[in-house]
């Protein structure tokens, strides 16, 4: 199943019935009056958060959705059927954005959670409804109003409490493998990793959190460069940041380096997502000498000037993995605390997000134009879809 995490789409409400216009005719009952009734309400569009859904690949080949519209009133003061209301079903974490308007209609994070994007269109009244004292045959109906039409763009960003950062190969995909039952590919060439993975890492019982890996970055991912930065929207939902780099390199590339590297070009992203709390975790550290090793890393420390917490791991042996993970847990506790005690701290975190959203937005749509640039730049006129993703691979999550 392709991964598909963008998609527009064109949804319109059914229209509402017609009201009807008839007048009661039977045997020994003159002038009977109006029997005309109303007709039936157009059915509504509604999106749904399900869990059997992790892709909108099905909304890339089906992208006009309709509600049936409701039937026209009859005689005998018969109301016309009502429209049934079209559900679509969308996986968890979809974000909905009104493609004309450029407005957020919602964002659906909670299994079962329903949000109607076009409203059906209002019945329209028979001719009964205008019977008055003065008007005892009336001959007026009204019709049903039309459903309302909108074009959405559908963005879906994975659910995860933490989030890995690197450049390719830095040891994210053999992290999430070691802590977590995810298996996603590992190798030795870079961009091994084309779409996020998810794995749900269990610290003790009833105590786990969900890690998300992302494509590696590199530098002039901003501007096109490897697979950019549209990935890094999957970010925007994580509490805090893990930023993995190799402390050997094979090619003898400064870590450092590396670090300073994925920092520009996050920023060049999102500012506000730069600004999330981030843990720098040395990897590979089995690949320097025992002896060596403790210099080594505190001089990529040194080097960075950083004062976060530091952690230094090897993701394939498994060596500090377990001493991070608790941290980990230990600091979204802390956070959950906090926010349930205190609301303004909650509000702060949902404005921003709010923030990252939009920025993640503008971030995407910026890569989208200098790949574009740069494909006219070099004479390609190919009719290439910046949305479709070729990658026949899917998210799942996976629970140790």
């Amino acid at each position: 199943m392709k991964f598909v995490d963008e998609a527009t789409i064109i949804v319109e409400a059914g229209n509402g019935g017609n009201g009807c216009l008839s007048f009661r005719r039977e045997k020994y009952v003159p002038k009977g009056g109006p029997d005309g009734g109303d007709g039936g309400d157009g059915g509504s569009v509604y999106l749904e958060a399900s869990d059997s859904l992790n892709t909108l690949v099905d909304y890339q080949f089906q992208r006009k959705h309709k509600a049936p519209g409701g039937e026209q009133g009859s005689g005998r003061n018969c109301t016309g059927t009502k429209g049934e209301d079209l559900i679509l079903p969308v996986p968890v974490g979809t974000t909905v954005v009104d493609v004309d308007t450029h407005e957020v209609l919602g964002d659906l994070t909670r299994i079962g959670q329903r949000l109607k994007v076009a409203q059906g269109g209002f019945h329209g009244l028979g001719n009964t409804r205008f019977k008055s004292s003065i008007n005892r045959a009336p001959r007026q109906t009204s019709k049903g109003s039309e459903g309302e039409l909108r074009n959405l763009r559908l963005e879906l960003k994975v659910l995860a409490d933490v989030g890995l950062l690197g450049l390719p190969n830095a040891g994210k995909s053999t992290f999430i493998r070691s802590v977590s039952a995810a298996t996603p590919k590992v190798a030795d060439y870079p961009f091994t990793t084309l779409v996020p993975n998810l794995g749900v890492v269990s610290v003790q019982a009833h105590q786990s959190f969900v890690i998300a890996d992302i494509p590696g970055l590199i530098e002039g991912a901003a501007e096109g460069a490897g697979l950019g930065v549209r990935f890094l929207r999957h970010l925007v939902r994580t509490r805090l940041l893990l930023h993995l780099v190799d402390v050997a390199p094979y090619d003898g590339s400064s870590p450092a380096h590396a670090v300073n590297v994925i920092a520009h070009e996050l920023e060049k992203f999102s500012e506000t997502l730069a600004s999330r709390d981030r843990w720098l975790v040395l990897n590979k550290v089995d690949m320097v000498p025992e002896e060596d090793r403790e210099a080594h890393c505190q001089a990529i420390v040194d080097e960075l000037g950083w004062q976060g917490p530091v952690f230094r791991i090897s993701a394939l042996s498994g060596e500090g993995t377990k001493p991070l993970t608790q941290a980990v847990m230990r600091w979204i506790e802390e956070r959950a605390e906090e926010e349930a005690e205190n609301p303004e701290v909650a509000e702060q975190e949902a404005a921003r997000r709010r923030r990252m959203d939009e920025e993640a937005r503008a971030g995407v749509e910026e890569e989208r134009r200098a790949r574009r640039a740069a494909r006219e730049a070099a004479g390609d006129d190919d009719d290439f879809d910046d949305d479709d993703d070729d990658y026949d691979v899917e998210v799942v999550y996976v629970r140790d």
